[in-house]
């Protein structure tokens, strides 16, 4: 069963790993956002209102959200809003690193910190990293990871709805 997921991660460096993952094929992500679209909602008036409505309309539909974790994903606005929003909807939300990844020129990064740890579980006040699960895919070179991640992430988005759905 191929799930609606929505991705999450650092646009300007993990825009190409981000990329190559949707390409899997086992999930069925939202689309990109294209550069103009994007001016168009990150630009003028009432700018975090525009992003937090156009946050709101990608996620409509989903069933969980994947974090993409790169070496700066962890503590950013907007990924913070996404990950708390998809939490409070009551949308499975999974990490995946991807920092084994190469970019568009042939480069990896360093592994960023889990966002997780860094967002309290409303509840509990515990770090919400002690409920959702973030994955190191396995392998030494980006293509190894890549297959980690064609071969478990279908698996890692229903364990995330399964969490979910008891945590509830």
């Amino acid at each position: 069963m191929v799930r609606r997921c929505f991705y999450s991660f650092h646009y300007e460096p993990d825009n190409w790993r981000a990329s190559t993952v949707r390409q899997i094929g086992a999930i069925e992500g939202n689309q990109p956002a294209s550069d103009n679209d994007w001016e168009s909602v990150a630009s003028g008036a009432n700018q975090d209102e525009k992003i937090s409505r156009w946050i709101a309309e990608q996620m409509k539909g989903r069933t969980c959200t994947i974090v993409l974790i790169g070496a700066a994903t962890a503590k950013r606005k907007w990924i913070n809003r996404e990950i708390i929003k998809s939490w409070n909807d009551g949308l499975g939300v999974v990490g995946i690193q991807i920092h084994g990844l190469k970019n568009r020129l042939g480069e990896v990064s360093t592994a960023g910190e889990n966002p997780f740890d860094h967002i309290k579980h409303g509840p509990t006040g515990k770090p919400l990293s002690s409920l959702v699960k973030c994955y190191n895919p396995a392998g030494a070179t980006s293509q190894e990871r890549y297959a980690w991640i064609a071969q478990h992430l279908a698996n890692a988005v229903a364990e995330a709805i399964n969490i979910r759905g008891a945590s509830s």
